[in-house]
């Protein structure tokens, strides 16, 4: 198969609408219905936001693209987990551009070509991305909410200490010398049990992070996991991404998190409460 140098959209009219104009105006309505927490100071570095059909999880992420907006930041690395490519390593996208409706963003290629050297397991992998929505739907929030940027996006598969580490020293080797760089992991959380239990879950999920402290969050999500709650598949789908995140963010220079926003998709007016996935 042939890959050009332009990521088409895969997902637009799908979990987001194709039409520029009507995307404009829901992610307009997410960023703008969302409050700038005043609590928050100094510089964000890092996002944590959910990458389902805007009209479950939309008003979740404009909570977060709000903290950032009208802020300048050149460089956007966008880590998201890859659904339907078994990656080994790191996929990253080095050359080119990604394309929305809302227009295009060009790749980064000085970045990524520098994380490639530091890491030989970060490779230019196009077919990852080619139907991969987790990075694709970060991306209408981000040109709304920032405008200009340039796009570093990675997806991984292998979520263990040791590779959520290895992308960390990387992206700080990497981005420790710039002061104009914002990190962003796609997660969503519980995936599909009933919505108590999807709450309760999600509890887990959300003290855990607020640890700020990887360790903590991968140990109680194990813990959790092995209650065997019924239909509870994973409590974090892009784990790896916010390991990574939150590594390298520390690394960086970062003291502080904080959760903004919970919901679920049991929590929209057509939402199925019979099984629900969470979101942060």
């Amino acid at each position: 198969m042939f890959f050009s140098s332009t990521r088409r959209p895969a997902v637009a009219g799908m979990f987001y609408p194709s039409s520029p104009e009507e995307l404009r105006r829901e992610v307009r309505r997410y960023i703008d219905g969302a409050p700038r927490d005043g609590e928050i100071k100094g510089r964000v570095i890092g996002l944590i936001a959910p990458h389902a059909g805007y009209v479950y999880s939309g008003a979740v992420a404009g909570h977060a693209y709000k903290q950032v907006e009208g802020e300048r930041y050149g460089t956007v690395v966008v880590i998201g987990p890859s659904h339907r490519y078994p990656v080994t390593g790191y996929a990253i996208w080095a050359e080119g551009e990604f394309e929305t409706p809302l227009g295009r963003v060009g790749i980064d290629e000085e970045i990524a070509s520098a994380l490639m050297r530091a890491d030989d397991r970060i490779r230019h992998l196009p077919q990852a991305h080619a139907y991969e929505h987790s990075i694709e739907v970060q991306l209408p929030f981000l040109q709304e909410a920032i405008g200009e940027f340039k796009l570093v996006p990675i997806l991984m598969h292998d979520y263990s200490e040791a590779a959520c580490s290895s992308l960390a020293r990387a992206l700080h080797d990497v981005l420790k010398e710039k002061d104009d760089y914002l990190l962003v992991a796609s997660t969503d959380l519980s995936h599909y049990p009933e919505y108590e239990e999807a709450v309760r879950a999600d509890k887990v999920v959300i003290e855990a992070v607020s640890t700020f402290d990887p360790a903590v969050v991968r140990r109680r999500i194990a813990e959790h996991m092995r209650l065997g709650v019924p239909e509870l598949h994973t409590m974090m789908c892009g784990a790896g991404p916010v390991y990574v995140v939150m590594e390298a963010a520390k690394l960086l220079g970062a003291d502080r998190i904080k959760v903004l926003k919970y919901a679920n998709s049991g929590d929209v007016p057509f939402g199925d409460k019979s099984q629900v996935v969470g979101y942060m």
